[in-house]
């Protein structure tokens, strides 16, 4: 049985913005999820611990830290690679996110879709130059944040930009 290697990428859910495909797979993926609680204050059980309501979920998180980029071999510039990156954590140029929001993508690694989400967060290093000062290493570290799929889909609005004129209780009946 033979495997072939297949590279973790960042799939654009919008032709407005570039694929973004991994040079190295990461080593670790780390998902974090939390739920959110509402306190009362006063409110104590029998124990004496405060009294909590379940208030809602937050979006998974998914963070992948020490992805490299490498383009020694080339001697090209490593920041043609890291561009990409940058215009994910920025709005989105076109589409119907387009200076809304930033870019929405899927996480892919080999048949596994991981997450919907958008680039919460972009940290890098450059750590390796050529004797003329140009970056050929980077390391990569991402949060990634789960969105829902309404978020990217033309035409699906909050209820904030919905026309609600005429719309009450009396005249849905």
């Amino acid at each position: 049985m033979t495997s072939r290697l297949v590279k973790a990428k960042l799939i654009a859910t919008e032709q407005a913005a570039p694929d973004i495909e991994f040079m190295f797979n990461p080593s670790q993926l780390d998902f974090s999820q939390q739920i959110n609680l509402t306190k009362s204050s006063g409110a104590r059980t029998g124990r004496g611990l405060p009294k909590v309501s379940f208030a809602y979920p937050e979006p998974c998180k998914l963070s992948i830290n020490n992805i490299i980029f490498d383009t020694y071999e080339s001697g090209t510039s490593v920041l043609t690679h890291l561009k990409k990156f940058e215009k994910a954590v920025n709005f989105a140029e076109a589409g119907a996110g387009q200076e809304k929001r930033p870019p929405v993508y899927i996480f892919t690694w080999g048949d596994q879709q991981y997450l919907r989400c958008f680039v919460q967060s972009l940290n890098y290093s450059l750590t390796l130059f050529l004797p003329d000062g140009t970056p050929v290493r980077a390391k990569v570290n991402l949060t990634l944040e789960e969105v829902d799929e309404s978020i990217s889909q033309p035409g699906m609005g909050t209820s904030s930009s919905v026309d609600r004129t005429g719309d009450s209780r009396s005249s849905r009946s």
